[in-house]
């Protein structure tokens, strides 16, 4: 009896450890399955959906407006748009499917695990691009106005976001490339999904991501923080000739998107610098602290369209139109927006 009870007593025991793994027919390969989550951490979890959730919402109402009315289908407002179409993927894609990693196991494979993270970089990089090429631009409409509407067309524009993603994509592949030709290679155990990164390979991500990109922009809106005054000090002791009263309404509407940006680019620094301070510092810092600057760069992409409710008053009038459905009638593209 005293052995029977024993046997059962392990048996037991084996099936509740089995039960602890990710893939239990792989008992000495499958990682352990995480705990069930505290209630503090069900209501973080929930918190982190509704943002995401959020996130989809608002920028796809961008991401309508600049496509649908007509009149604004101008250079930034593309380049808007191209920060939107990645702002909605990560609430759509990358933030659900982070919450997801971090509460259960990795049961799609490695393969997916691999494309995911090359898709996360993908749509990161090109954010980074997005800002750089929105600072371009308020830097050549302030600082040359005259030639602006010559030098940053529509189609230009057009092209300098396809030409971010397509470098961004090519970046993300270069990178990448161990963990893409050989998918799970930096994985030690069945249902986890992890990228490593060597020494070199994050030495370069961190010029070309971080470093680089946060010059040029610092750099760009310095120069129009400068330009910018200067013109204000011109306006304000009417040095402008009288012939051009015109011109004074175009400036200011001019400084006026340059602030908006302005403080787009500044919540994009203060959303991103922890990550890459985070990063930096490597395995000195914790899991949760990891995670929460993680969630504050993602939650940049849902702050920008609350940006634009807030200063633009063109966004607002097209949420109204495509909330109450007028969107759908004919000739809508034609509203008057602007």
């Amino acid at each position: 009896m005293l052995q029977k009870r024993g046997s059962g007593a392990a048996d037991l025991c084996r099936s509740l450890k089995m039960e602890e793994l990710c893939f239990p027919q792989l008992i000495n390969t499958s990682c352990r399955r995480p705990g069930p989550p505290r209630p503090r951490a069900v209501l973080v979890n929930c918190l982190l959906y509704s943002v995401s959730l959020l996130t989809v919402a608002l920028n796809l109402l961008v991401i309508i407006s600049v496509s649908h009315f007509r009149q604004l289908h101008t250079p930034t407002n593309i380049l808007l748009l191209a920060l939107a179409v990645s702002d909605f993927l990560v609430g759509f894609l990358l933030l659900p499917v982070e919450i997801l990693s971090t509460t259960s196991c990795w049961f799609l494979g490695d393969f997916v695990c691999s494309l995911y993270n090359s898709v996360s970089f993908i749509i990161t990089s090109a954010s980074v691009g997005d800002i750089v090429l929105i600072s371009v631009d308020r830097y050549v409409a302030i600082c040359d106005p005259l030639r602006y509407t010559t030098r940053v067309t529509v189609r230009r524009v057009k092209v300098c976001v396809c030409a971010c993603w397509l470098c961004a994509a090519i970046y993300s592949g270069l990178i990448l490339k161990d963990d893409l030709a050989e998918p799970g290679r930096y994985h030690t155990c069945r249902g986890e999904c992890v990228i490593v990164i060597n020494y070199v390979e994050g030495a370069v991500d961190l010029v070309l991501t971080f470093v680089a990109p946060i010059t040029v922009i610092l750099v760009l809106y310095l120069r129009v923080f400068a330009a910018a005054v200067s013109q204000a000090r011109a306006m304000r002791s009417h040095v402008i000739a009288l012939q051009l009263s015109v011109a004074p309404k175009t400036k200011k509407s001019e400084l006026k998107a340059a602030r908006t940006l302005g403080v787009l680019v500044a919540v994009f620094l203060m959303c991103f610098c922890p990550y890459y301070g985070v990063s930096l510092a490597g395995d000195t810092v914790d899991s949760s602290s990891a995670s929460f600057v993680l969630y504050l760069f993602y939650f940049n992409s849902c702050l920008n369209p609350v940006i634009y409710a807030w200063f633009y008053c063109w966004f607002r009038k097209a949420v109204k139109v495509i909330v109450t459905l007028e969107i759908l009638q004919p000739g809508s593209s034609k509203t008057k927006i602007l």
